[in-house]
């Protein structure tokens, strides 16, 4: 990888955004997966999930904003999605604890899905994409990042949809730490900022 710099998507322009996503399953998902009711395909169109994409990511204005754009030698090359965990309704209205932990905590914000561009894979993107969610997190005064996501048994491919959430070692190099294993793959990590954890 050559030069990474990211920024808030508020601070991108719609077209960057519209760069990252215009392609693969992100294109059909627009990172609503945790934040529509119900099933995703069939409770929402093409259309209402590409206008809430670009409401939520507010290009161009003072935000708040859903996520950090990464761009390599100044080419959009990637996504992650990093807001307040309230704003995942789904996080909420699923029955799985390991998803809820701690309810009435304050200033617990969420880091739910990586999109990174054809042509800008396997570089290690996610691993940069992950460590700006610690430095944005900072900035907005988090108090918890939260993560969950994958990781696969040793030898085994992971395919787009299960690397979306994110791979376990690029939390890991960033700082966060494992808080919880409900299933197999699935992690839940956490990165405690400030001097209280």
């Amino acid at each position: 990888m050559t030069e990474f710099t990211w920024r808030a998507a508020n601070e991108a322009t719609t077209e960057d955004v519209e760069a990252v996503f215009d392609s693969g399953g992100a294109r059909k998902c627009r990172c609503q997966g945790l934040k529509v009711p119900g099933w995703i395909w069939r409770d929402t169109t093409q259309e209402q999930r590409d206008a809430a994409l670009i409401e939520q990511t507010a290009c161009g204005t003072a935000g708040p904003t859903s996520g950090l754009i990464g761009y390599v030698d100044g080419e959009p090359a990637g996504w992650v999605a990093v807001e307040p965990r309230e704003n995942y309704p789904r996080i909420w209205s699923r029955k799985k604890p390991w998803m809820r932990q701690d309810p009435e905590a304050p200033g617990i914000w969420s880091v739910t899905c990586f999109v990174v561009r054809p042509g800008f894979r396997k570089q290690g993107l996610m691993y940069e994409l992950a460590a700006a969610t610690v430095e944005y997190g900072e900035q907005v005064g988090a108090r918890v990042l939260e993560g969950y996501p994958t990781e696969p048994p040793p030898g085994k491919t992971v395919i787009w949809d299960e690397a979306s959430v994110g791979l376990l070692q690029a939390f890991v190099e960033a700082g966060y730490e494992v808080v919880d294993s409900p299933t197999l793959r699935r992690r839940v990590v956490r990165h405690h900022l400030g001097a209280n954890p």
